[in-house]
């Protein structure tokens, strides 16, 4: 039976989270729309690309949060462990990608994929990493 024990800590990260997730969501589709029917120039198009990029920032401050309200040793262990295999895992995939555009000259890569990338192998890592200790 699959039992998922949720403590304060988690409970705030995933409002903060959620909550930048939903911000991110919303400003990425007005930042499209308004690139797409108003065309903005300027300080405003800056604004209008930063902005959701700065909710990203904010899940990843919500994530920093969790890790340094979390009691459990344990938990923060595996947390940051799959972090590190993900963070290794993207640095590796994006200097391998990085290569075969420079020398075979693939399709570049979006930048804008990064973190989704390191996002989940942190996910894959984060379940063999935990697998280790069932």
């Amino acid at each position: 039976m699959f039992c998922l024990f949720i403590n304060a800590a988690m409970k705030r990260y995933f409002v903060r989270f959620g909550v930048s997730l939903l911000l991110y969501a919303v400003s990425l589709v007005l930042s499209v729309l308004a690139f797409v029917h108003f065309r903005p120039t300027g300080v405003v198009a800056y604004i209008l690309a930063v902005l959701p990029a700065l909710f990203i920032v904010a899940q990843i401050a919500a994530f920093a949060l969790y890790l340094s309200e979390e009691k459990d040793e344990f938990v923060r262990n595996l947390q940051i462990e799959s972090m590190l295999w993900g963070i290794g895992a993207t640095l590796s995939a994006t200097t391998i990608w990085g290569f075969l555009q420079s020398f075979v000259h693939v399709h570049p890569l979006d930048l804008i994929l990064v973190y989704p990338l390191y996002c989940a192998l942190s996910g894959v890592s984060y379940a063999f990493v935990n697998m280790r200790y069932k």
